[in-house]
Formats: C-alpha cells, sequence, structure tokens
C-alpha cells in the first residue's frame, strides 16, 4: 500500500535521540495506529510495548533482536516484527525511512 486514506494525522512530531529519529502518528477509524518516520545515520535502541511491525520504504537498516547475538540486515522493501513487552537495536548508515504498525 503506497498511500493510507481517512485517516487522521497528529501534528505534532515524535522525536528521539535528538532528532536522529523522527516520526508522525497515523490514525485509522478502525483503531489501528502506525508511525511514518525517518532514521537518520545512528544507532539506536527503542523498546516495545505493543508488537511491532516495522516496513522499511526507503535506505537500509540492521536490527539487533532482544533474544539474538548477530545483528540482521533489512534492505528497502523488507520488513520486520518485534514481539511486544521486548525491545530492539536498530542502526542505519544512510536516512531510511519507515513505517511501523502497532499490533494488538
Amino acid at each position: 500500500m503506497s498511500e493510507f486514506n481517512n485517516v487522521t494525522v497528529v501534528k505534532k512530531a515524535n522525536v528521539y535521540f535528538d532528532g536522529g529519529v523522527t516520526s508522525r502518528t497515523i490514525k485509522f477509524d478502525n483503531g489501528d495506529v502506525k508511525t511514518l518516520g525517518i532514521l537518520l545515520p545512528g544507532k539506536y535502541e527503542f523498546n516495545t510495548d505493543k508488537k511491532e511491525l516495522m516496513e522499511i520504504q526507503a535506505g537500509e537498516v540492521e536490527v539487533l533482536f532482544a533474544d539474538a547475538s548477530e545483528w540482521q540486515s533489512f534492505p528497502e522493501g523488507s520488513s520486520f516484527e518485534v514481539p511486544a513487552k521486548s525491545r530492539f537495536g536498530i542502526k542505519t548508515s544512510v536516512v531510511s525511512d519507515y513505517c511501523c504498525s502497532f499490533i494488538d
């Protein structure tokens, strides 16, 4: 899906790591929530509340899952899931665009 229709966009940006990661929250009529964001080159760590599906729209990221010892690469067009109540490391050497879906 290249676009979302009939959604509410929260105007205030989500800004993390001194602007290294930014996103906007998108709310759907059915209660679904997604964020559309940008990762600047760097290394970051996030904690999850809900299960997350991360879709890499542009760029490439490497991810270190909570139970893993090696980074996994996810290029443009790929996706990965992170369990609820978990954490993950993410790094990139290029500006990367993502869509994150929060799953109940």
